[in-house]
């Protein structure tokens, strides 16, 4: 996933660097839904996390007594030049 990340232009001629702290819920069918950025940079690295966590197709649900269930992540996107 991290190998998908581009350096927006402007953060990079701003010299912008730090984490990006997204949240998002993995539902039961494995897909990812309900993106919200927790703490942001700006210079549009905050968009760019968003777009890869959507992009990252699909994960491995949690369990719970055997049953698959949406399950709220917290992860965080290191910018660094």
């Amino acid at each position: 996933m991290i190998q998908n990340l581009k350096y927006p232009t402007a953060a990079k001629e701003a010299k912008v660097q730090g984490m990006v702290v997204v949240s998002f819920i993995v539902t039961a069918e494995s897909k990812v839904d309900g993106i919200e950025i927790l703490r942001g940079i700006g210079s549009g690295c905050d968009q760019e996390a968003v777009r890869v966590i959507s992009q990252s197709g699909t994960w491995t649900p949690a369990k719970k007594e055997g049953k698959t269930v949406a399950t709220k992540m917290t992860l965080p996107v290191q910018f660094k030049l």
